[in-house]
């Protein structure tokens, strides 16, 4: 079946280092990314949860997608993918590398492979799924054990405790902890990807506990002029904004963004020549979420209030161009940008980083009248909380799920990749 020779192919693959550009079905040949593949049927049974709103969150709980590809033209907003990849697919020819299988090999592979993680902590925590082995259950699950096995034979059960108390929880048969539900702060049923024992939670962090922060301010006034030499630049060469609407709401509510990283990775034929030092900064971060890049809010204009719903993730946004004070009513000067995370609101100040938690109800406003608020907005593991393996474990299962993705054909503006 397509699914086994998905299975092989990424076994093999991590297994002999060579990276996979997608997932094939039992054509022998496996083509890149640039081809695609229609054949396997990879979607997640289990109805999920929607996503927290307009902000970068992405998670385990993500719609199921539909297989159907946008056709919108130049006429209306370009895919998000397309536009970010600089990329005429239509004018490429696909590549393919290969190396034949044989069914009957795969199959044995996958069953010896599956019979030994079965026994392993995350082989367990997919075993606990109500539809484990049965149709019902998302393969990609089932499969999971299997690929975290290969990739990360050393990892024992106890350094992936955590990273099975998330699968628990995404396929259905885990629980949010106590402190969280109790919080109400933290809409705790928007949870679509949470790791347990990541211990107390607060709105916004300490900026000085990490590394990143300090570096980005002190390299404030260089950020400042890479993101002016990119606005020079904003338009490809098909004529498409760099700018991009993530979610409709996002787009409704004022907020577009430059996109220097999608899903962690960076953007075929993005000009990062013209912020070496932006893109070497984000960098020494583990990069998660569907979105990093520079944020732009409209004068007169806000984020809804909404939660993210992985707990996983910290966002460090920094000021790079922030509107001067307003008067208000009392006729005082009072900051013309905010942003309010759980039951503390927050001004940002150019060169300033602010580090908060998006599990927490959080929205944005910018009330000056005629003058926009820009901040470089970075989606990272957390780690304060997690451990460098966690976070490979958690960057490997994110990429596995997203090569899935990609056999389905889907790409989707803002598309949630588990």
């Amino acid at each position: 079946s397509s699914l086994l020779t998905a299975a092989a192919v990424a076994i093999i693959s991590s297994t002999s280092h060579h990276r996979v550009e997608c997932f094939a079905p039992p054509s022998i040949s496996i083509q890149s990314a640039a081809a695609t593949t229609k054949n396997s049927s990879l979607y997640a049974k289990k109805k999920a949860k929607s996503s927290g709103g307009g902000g970068f969150g992405g998670g385990f709980g993500s719609p199921t997608p539909t297989k159907k590809k946008s056709s919108r033209g130049k006429s209306g907003r370009s895919d998000l993918i397309s536009a970010l990849n600089d990329d005429d697919s239509k004018k490429k020819e696909s590549k393919s590398f290969s190396r034949t299988y044989v069914k009957s090999e795969q199959e044995d592979m996958l069953n010896d492979l599956a019979a030994k993680s079965s026994t392993t902590i995350i082989g367990k925590a997919a075993a606990k799924s109500p539809h484990y082995n049965t149709p019902e259950m998302d393969p990609f699950w089932q499969l999971l054990p299997s690929l975290i096995s290969t990739k990360f034979p050393t990892a024992s059960d106890k350094d992936l405790e955590r990273v099975a108390g998330m699968v628990e929880f995404s396929i259905g048969a885990g629980k949010v902890e106590d402190d969280v539900v109790e919080n109400k702060w933290r809409p705790h049923t928007e949870l679509h990807a949470y790791m347990p024992g990541l211990g107390e939670a607060e709105p916004f962090l300490d900026p000085d506990q990490l590394d990143l922060c300090k570096q980005l301010s002190e390299n404030y006034d260089v950020i400042s002029s890479e993101y002016e030499a990119l606005l020079e630049e904003r338009f490809d060469r098909k004529g498409n904004d760099r700018f991009q609407s993530v979610t409709s709401m996002n787009y409704e509510a004022g907020w577009k963004t430059m996109v220097l990283f999608y899903n962690g990775h960076r953007i075929k034929d993005f000009p990062y020549h013209l912020c070496p030092v932006t893109t070497k900064i984000m960098e020494s971060v583990p990069i998660a979420g569907r979105i990093a890049g520079f944020n732009r809010q409209q004068p007169q204009s806000g984020i809804p209030l909404h939660s993210d719903g992985n707990n996983m993730w910290l966002t460090c946004q920094m000021g790079i161009k922030v509107p001067p004070t307003i008067t208000n009513e009392a006729g005082e000067d009072v900051p013309s940008a905010h942003i309010r995370v759980g039951p503390e609101t927050r001004h940002w100040e150019e060169g300033h980083c602010l580090l908060y938690d998006t599990t927490y109800e959080h929205e944005t406003f910018n009330s000056h009248p005629t003058e926009e608020r820009v901040v470089l907005h970075v989606d990272f593991f957390n780690t304060l909380k997690m451990t460098p393996l966690e976070i490979k474990v958690l960057q490997y299962i994110y990429d596995m799920r997203e090569q899935f993705m990609k056999a389905e054909g889907v790409a989707k503006v803002g598309a949630q990749v588990l």
